[in-house]
Formats: structure tokens, sequence, C-alpha cells
């Protein structure tokens, strides 16, 4: 990676501003569901802490839309934090107004101050310059460690870089050497599985991966538009008629390049999108006028296994079926088993549903690295550059 870290700053004795990627799940009673995303910020603070840095934490929550909003507060965390860390987590009650300056303004080192949700401020999200500012007088270096939210150019993910020094945290360094690797010289043969409902969401990554794998295996709904397009029937299933000249571009151009393009040979088809609903496995070619493609069947789950035995790089993005149905999860609960049995090999999974499908199958230690940002692996991948990645100062 060629953007500088924390470990390439001095830090000691300084307010250092770290945006973290705090979004997490809850339930009804805003008791957090799941700490991941805290869990991987633990290691950027503690390297800051253990180097007497003044920590100054901030992130969005949900999707309050420039409001406050009490239920998108950040309390949770805050004491979520509190808890792993074993120390006092103050939480200010405003972003960047009185309470935040108030707590930052005398801070001791290795003190811990963190500040309501960033998207209580209206310019938050249009990255308003002087919003930018006032988070940039709060401290004197700031750390871009929130990976899930880089390919948004918003005030406290990249418009704050223009007023300090900018620097990544580790899991962003981290990120961006998996995905950046993979990406720009993986170790061969190299798959990419695609799944997902929509062609037209992985266009760009579809385009930009046939640059560089060796085979890429897709799955889901968006398999569909890619049988339509040579002419076979699929029922009921979901497909973009208007994206079918463009799957067969992707296909010619697969040829072109020499990867190796598999699409399911067969499918579960149910009658309608539910549990009990009655299902059979058909040819991908013949699935019947009334019926649905759910999942990859039993012979495509084989194909696909055999292509990934000798891989030595594999990036997962999008489940192979509707795996949020028990009884459509087959497909991509296999290849989540395969993928955790294979040894000697990088498997990143791009985070989203697949990660969830890992998460579900409890394979995740399994792999090799998961990345926390859905939407930005995705950018990454399709090999766009991340607002929240540029600014920070190069090596």
């Amino acid at each position: 990676m060629n953007k500088k870290t924390i470990k390439d700053i001095d830090i000691s004795g300084k307010k250092v501003l770290v945006r973290c990627d705090f979004n997490v799940p809850q339930d009804e009673n805003l008791n957090i569901t799941d700490n991941r995303r805290i869990v991987s910020s633990l290691d950027t603070i503690k390297y800051l802490l253990d180097n007497n840095a003044k920590v100054i934490l901030c992130s969005h929550l949900g999707r309050p839309k420039g409001e406050v909003k009490k239920e998108f507060s950040l309390a949770p965390v805050a004491s979520e934090l509190q808890k792993l860390l074993g120390k006092e987590v103050k939480l200010a009650s405003d972003v960047v107004g009185e309470s935040a300056n108030q707590l930052t303004s005398n801070m001791k080192e290795g003190e811990i101050v963190l500040l309501e949700n960033v998207r209580f401020e209206k310019g938050e999200e249009k990255n308003d310059e002087e919003l930018s500012k006032k988070f940039a007088s709060l401290a004197e270096i700031y750390v871009n460690d929130a990976f899930g939210s880089a390919h948004r150019a918003h005030s406290s993910t990249a418009g704050v870089a223009s007023f300090l020094p900018a620097v990544s945290g580790f899991l962003m360094e981290k990120e961006i050497n998996f995905l950046g690797t993979a990406i720009s010289n993986p170790e061969r043969p190299f798959v990419a599985i695609l799944g997902g409902k929509k062609v037209s969401d992985k266009i760009n990554v579809i385009d930009n991966l046939l640059e560089k794998v060796d085979t890429l295996i897709i799955g889901g709904g968006m398999a569909f538009t890619f049988l339509k397009a040579q002419g076979y029937n699929i029922g009921k299933s979901v497909c973009e008629l208007d994206k079918l000249d463009l799957a067969n571009s992707l296909l010619e151009k697969a040829k072109k390049k020499g990867a190796k393009m598999m699409i399911p040979v067969d499918t579960v088809v149910g009658k309608e999108f539910s549990n009990d609903t009655e299902s059979k496995t058909v040819k991908s070619t013949e699935i019947p006028e009334d019926w649905e493609g759910f999942d990859i069947g039993a012979e495509t789950i084989k194909l696909y296994k055999e292509e990934l035995k000798d891989a030595k790089t594999i990036v997962w993005n999008g489940p192979v079926g509707v795996f949020e149905l028990e009884k459509f999860a087959v497909g991509t609960n296999s290849i989540a088993e395969f993928l955790g049995s294979l040894e000697n090999v990088t498997t990143i999974i791009g985070g989203g549903d697949s990660a969830a499908a890992i998460e579900k199958v409890g394979l995740s230690d399994k792999m090799t690295h998961i990345s926390t940002g859905g939407g930005a692996s995705l950018e990454f991948l399709e090999g766009k550059k991340l607002p929240g990645v540029e600014c920070l100062l190069d090596r």
C-alpha cells in the first residue's frame, strides 16, 4: 500500500481524529446485535493509546439524514467500546458543537472521546467545507479507518483530509492490501465468484475482473440474464431484458481474454419465493414457463468446486442463490463450506451478503480476509478510486 499509515507519523501527545465504521446493527431496544465492526477498529485505537495519543473517534450510524434522532445515537457504541477497551469513553452530545469542543479541548494522553453520529450534521454527506474545517479544528492528525465508507466523499471521510495530515488506520491498510494485491498481483489461478441479483450492479466488476481472472464463476439471479441472452428459456426467473446485449458482449470479452466464464448448468426452481414452495432441479437451459430459478443445482455445485479446488486466489462477492431462504441456501452454503476447507489459498470475501453467508455457516475464521465494506469493496473491484483512500498522504 502506498499510503501512509499511523505507523508513518508521530502521534505521541497529539490529538488524533479517527474516522471509524461503527455502523452496527441494533435491535428495537438499541442493543447492538453484532459488534464485529467495533472489534475490528480496536487494533488502531489501542495502537494510538499505547503511543500516547489523545484519541477522538467519529462515525456514522444509520441514515438520520442531517437531523438529530435519538435512535441513531452512538451511545450504545460508546458503552460497547468501554467494555471492550476496559477504559472510559466520553461521548460528546454533538458532532462539532459545544460539547465536542469542550471534551476535546483539554484532553490528556490516553483519553478517548467519541463524537456523536456525524450524519446528525446536515453538511456531512454534502462534504461541506465548513464542516470539514470544524472537524479539523478538533485535532492535529486525521486517521481514516472506515473502509466501509471509503467510497463516499463526505466531510468526515475525505473533506477533513484537506485540513490535516491524513493517514490510514490498520483496518483500512489491511483492506487495501488484500483487495489491492488480489486485483493487481494475484497468485494464480485467480478465480472470482460473482453472485447477486442484477448484472447491472456488477457490470463494471465483471468487466474489470475479466481483464485479470483466469476463471469467472457466475451465480445468483444475474445468471438468468446470461442464459436468456444466449436464447434459453428461463421461465419466471429474474432477468434484466435491457442488459441482454451487454451480457453477450461480456461473454464475448471473456472468450477474447481467454478467461473461462462459468454459468450454472442446472438450477433449483420453485413456484414462488417461499420456504415451502414446491421445488425441483432442472437444466439451466430448460427452465419451465411458470417456474422461477432460486439456487444453483447439485451438478453446478460439483463443477464450481472442481474449478475452485486448484485456485490460489479466490474473490467472492454475492450469494449464488436466494440464501435468505433455507431451502435455497444450499448452493451458497456449499460454496462457503468448500472455501473454508481449502488450504494454501487466499480467500477474500467482498463484504455484504457474502460476508453474512460465511458468518451464518460459522466459517469467518477460515477465510483469509472478509471485507468490512460491501459497497466499497465492489467499487474497489471495479477498479475505481475511493475518495476516502485517495485523500490520504502518499508514502
